[in-house]
């Protein structure tokens, strides 16, 4: 799912000139003709999300200042955007005082507003990356912090919101780079346990002979090579949370022993004397089955009852595509700030592509996908050039290039009457067309007046059904009307005055 716009203007010509023009740009549009209609959907908890505002300054009762102010005071820190007609300094320096991130004049261009609605997104991206990135050393990730808009990770979060609130031991499932970790120190920060200390152990990176010091610590001397005496993964998270990553790669023996240190509540240190005494909440992690590994005779029957109290089942990425662009702009905002690089945004291309792959490394794949690309990258966008990899695994046919919009009906009632899914042209002629390639002076055409012919045929050929002609083309939506803007076309007066023509060639 893309980015979410609020247009907000009292004037409906201009909600729906807005509107076209952010459904343009490849974004989901929503409409409030004022103020006090704003806020509502602004603060509704059930409403969908909005990630940037297009605010008219000047409207009748709640005004664009006095949305401003409310939004400050339901700490909101959705970027906003204003417009008004009279551009003096007075207003946008009130403006920007009441927390606006830009400021345009009426009317604005396409130009300017996708510009602004860029660098609004892309800074509130790379803030958020921060405050995660914050939060998480400090150990007080939420689990509002965890970036998604799928209907199969509500689920999960609604799990995760349940295990918080109590000591219940949990069972993180999924595969690998799906997200584990990050939903276990969510947890722990949503919890009364959120300033004690949250240790992460990956037991599949241990040696084998090294598991019970590393978990339960050794004294001086215990072994050869035990030079100085070592606490251990438990103790160190005494009071707080240890998290078990890859729970199912450890050693039976070590298996025997982390059972007692659960059932009991204390931990034996390599080599010594006595138990020790820990308050630790268990969060465990596992990309294998292991009920299937309990069968087979591989991990302990009575450690997976402890473990798997609270299971909570991760969904592959593949599996939730929504998340797939909100994902890659936070990771784009992110790399690109600390690499020191241009780029700011993805391409409509560029983002169909990557919906379209499987994902098999998940959510760490496309991250390291998206930091290749800005690697790549030489300028602001980054495009389907900048993925050789990812294109050489993904099927064509499996891409679509559309736009993920909602339509109001507003925009849908001047649009030419749309035929169900993909028809079968329609608009038939006698012969095959032919595209003259010389002028009336015996001079080669110019490429861009030739490029013209082609999309105005392919409108009117495929009924101005724009999914299809771009398909057809074999390019991007957006790139098309692109296309359309700079050749100074539009589409539904090339529909109607080709259907005009055709119809009388054909009769």
């Amino acid at each position: 799912m893309s980015e979410s716009v609020l247009i907000v203007d009292d004037d409906p010509v201009q909600r729906r000139l807005l509107e076209a023009m952010v459904q343009r740009f490849g974004y989901q549009s929503l409409t409030a003709e004022g103020g006090d209609a704003a806020i509502r959907l602004l603060t509704d908890p059930a409403g969908a999300p909005i990630d940037c505002v297009v605010l008219d300054l000047v409207m009748p009762d709640l005004d664009g200042l006095g949305v401003l102010a409310r939004m400050r005071e339901a700490g909101l820190d959705i970027p906003v955007i204003v417009q008004t007609a009279h551009g003096g300094i007075d207003n946008v320096v009130s403006a920007m005082r009441a927390g606006a991130a830009d400021f345009a004049v009426k009317p604005a261009s396409p130009e300017r507003l996708q510009v602004s609605l860029r660098n609004a997104l892309n800074t509130r991206a790379l803030a958020g990356e921060l405050q995660r990135i914050k939060r998480k050393h400090d150990g007080t990730l939420t689990i509002a912090d965890i970036i998604t808009r799928s209907p199969v990770m509500q689920p999960v979060l609604r799990a995760a919101e349940k295990a918080a609130a109590s000591t219940i031991p949990v069972l993180i499932e999924g595969e690998s780079g799906t997200g584990k970790e990050l939903i276990a120190r969510a947890i722990h920060g949503s919890g009364a346990r959120q300033a004690k200390p949250f240790v992460a152990v990956n037991c599949g990176a241990i040696p084998e002979n090294l598991v019970e010091s590393i978990l339960f610590g050794h004294e001086k001397g215990a072994f050869t090579g035990a030079t100085e005496k070592h606490t251990g993964k438990f103790v160190e998270a005494d009071g707080g949370t240890l998290f078990l990553d890859e729970v199912g790669e450890l050693p039976l023996p070590a298996q025997v022993k982390l059972l007692r240190a659960l059932q009991e509540g204390e931990v034996e240190p390599v080599g010594g004397r006595k138990a020790l005494k820990v308050d630790v909440r268990i969060i465990s992690a596992t990309h294998r089955d292991l009920i299937a590994d309990v069968k087979a005779g591989r991990f302990r029957e009575d450690l997976f009852y402890r473990l798997h109290v609270f299971p909570i089942a991760v969904p592959p990425l593949r599996r939730r595509p929504e998340d797939i662009p909100e994902l890659a702009r936070h990771f784009l905002a992110r790399i690109a700030a600390e690499e020191g690089k241009r780029a700011r945004a993805l391409s409509g291309e560029a983002l169909a592509l990557l919906r379209a792959s499987r994902w098999p490394g998940n959510v760490r794949q496309l991250e390291n996908a998206i930091f290749r690309a800005v690697v790549l990258a030489d300028g602001e966008e980054i495009g389907v050039d900048e993925f050789p990899q990812v294109v050489a695994q993904v099927d064509p046919e499996a891409i679509d290039n559309t736009p993920v919009v909602e339509h109001s009906p507003a925009m849908a009632a001047s649009w030419p009457e749309a035929e169900p899914e993909v028809a079968a042209p329609s608009l038939v002629t006698r012969s095959t067309p032919s595209l003259p390639l010389i002028d009336t002076q015996g001079n080669i055409r110019p490429l861009e007046d030739i490029e013209g012919d082609v999309i105005r045929f392919a409108i009117a050929h495929y009924r101005g059904q724009m999914s299809e002609v771009a398909r057809r083309l074999k390019i991007g939506r957006s790139t098309l009307y692109r296309k359309l803007e700079t050749l100074s076309l539009d589409e539904n007066d090339i529909f109607h005055a080709e259907r005009r023509r055709q119809h009388v060639d054909v009769s």
